[in-house]
């Protein structure tokens, strides 16, 4: 069956009516549901053969779970007509806001955690009563054979499909005409999506990246602060949308601050990390060719250590850096993280609101005016206050970026919104039916003034 037939049957299935009924969805969330708990060993190893990830963040994958718990436990309220008051004007009728899902989508997914943020948005358009098809990552070639061995067994195509390959398939798939686009990846890719899509006005959701600040204060617990930071940009080998892209630290902390930071990577990874069980690679010769050309920016104060055979670079920390510096220019998508200093909290905020917009902003103090001075004065996709990544976690949050970072948002509610159309009913009875809006309108100027002025 070629890409168009399978849309054909898509949009024939669809056209029953079966995915909209609320039984149906709570079906197929429960058999995604076993289906990822009967796979969890042979995820964790894909996932671990594609980037070498340790078993505990391997899990991370998995935590997909939860998405799937809240939607089946809220999925009844989610679907209800909203009633709103309609106007006098209007009167008598009632009006009310009826979600309705979109169609067929498509959903197209990363290679840097291949299993969940493939299945996570795939929830949602379960969950708002849509057919889909996935494109895994060709790079993350074994969580790939995984996601589509567990999707072909668990659903038929004629609902839900997945289409291994490279460039040429997503290519293919963006030629046709879907309801909406889900796409997880970088900027550049993302440009390419959109632009495909406008061809047939479809609409989407791109949940992209940019160069997410870690601000620090002086104000701050050192311990704890170190430890999150490493945590969060070192998870992975750096290879997280969100990880901490740089470091902008207050001059008054900075060399506190350093020290514990490795500190920190040394208690996570020991000696060298390179033979740590806890750390992971970077995905293949390419990435791992790019990063390495970023670590002549600079001075290098921890890590810079590279093995090329095993596409290994060592959590490393780059001082000395400036704003228009190689490695401040895109995304790092690795394990080097840049320090910045600054004196004035406004500085900070000026030298992040002269760039694109980031998916995330981190910031660390205990002050709660400096706190509120970022959220006020910054715009990101998402902030968290003292921690990192850790945001991405809450089911209730929704997720997604702004400007160059994304468009649209998705997890819990969100994603169901995100796949869903509300539309917009007006019922009017036939009791009763006023003149004021008929011809002729002699007489009923002064009417339409006063009412209008009222509304």
């Amino acid at each position: 069956m070629n890409i168009n037939q399978l849309l054909q049957a898509q949009r024939q299935f669809f056209a029953t009516g079966q995915t909209k009924d609320i039984r149906f969805r709570l079906e197929q969330l429960k058999r995604l549901k076993q289906a990822i708990t009967d796979s969890q060993g042979a995820i964790v190893k894909a996932v671990n053969l594609d980037l070498n990830r340790p078993e505990f963040e391997a899990y991370f994958e998995i935590s997909t779970l939860a998405e799937i718990n809240y939607a089946i436990k809220h999925l009844k309220s989610w679907i209800k007509p909203q009633r709103v008051r309609a106007s006098i004007d209007q009167f008598p009728a009632s009006a009310q806001i009826q979600p309705e899902p979109l169609g067929s989508i498509l959903i197209i997914g990363p290679w840097n955690y291949p299993f969940q943020l493939m299945i996570s948005p795939l929830v949602g358009a379960i969950a708002a009563g849509n057919c889909a098809v996935l494109k895994p990552s060709e790079i993350a070639v074994h969580t790939s054979q995984i996601v589509t061995d567990m999707i072909q067994k668990t659903f038929d195509s004629s609902y839900i499909a997945i289409l291994e390959g490279g460039v040429e398939t997503s290519q293919a798939l963006l030629a046709e005409k879907f309801d909406h686009i889900f796409f997880t990846g970088g900027n550049k890719v993302g440009q390419i999506v959109m632009a495909a899509a406008a061809q047939h006005l479809t609409p989407v959701t791109l949940e992209l990246g940019g160069k997410s600040p870690c601000i620090v204060e002086s104000d701050i617990q050192l311990e704890y602060t170190a430890k999150r930071i490493a945590w969060g940009k070192f998870i992975n080998a750096g290879q997280t949308c969100i990880a901490p892209d740089y470091l902008l630290v207050n001059a008054q902390i900075k060399q506190e601050l350093i020290p514990r930071i490795q500190a920190s990577i040394q208690s996570f990874y020991g000696e060298n990390p390179e033979h740590s069980p806890d750390y992971c690679r970077i995905i293949n010769s390419g990435h791992f060719e790019r990063l390495t050309q970023l670590l002549h920016t600079g001075k290098i104060l921890a890590g810079g250590q590279t093995n090329p055979e095993t596409r290994y670079i060592a959590p490393t920390l780059i001082d000395q850096v400036a704003w228009d510096d190689p490695v401040m220019q895109e995304e790092i998508f690795g394990p080097i993280l840049p320090i910045l200093e600054y004196r004035d909290l406004g500085e900070a905020i000026a030298q992040i609101n002269a760039r694109p917009k980031p998916l995330a902003l981190y910031f660390f103090s205990k002050d709660r005016q400096k706190q509120q001075r970022i959220l006020q004065e910054t715009s990101s996709g998402g902030v968290c206050l003292n921690d990192t990544v850790m945001q991405f976690g809450v089911t209730q949050l929704p997720f997604g970026g702004v400007g160059a970072s994304g468009i649209g948002c998705y997890h819990g509610r969100a994603s169901f919104d995100t796949f869903s159309h509300y539309k917009s009913v007006l019922k009017k009875a036939f009791w009763l039916d006023l003149s004021w809006r008929y011809a002729p309108y002699q007489g009923k100027v002064g009417l339409i003034k006063r009412a209008i002025n009222r509304l």
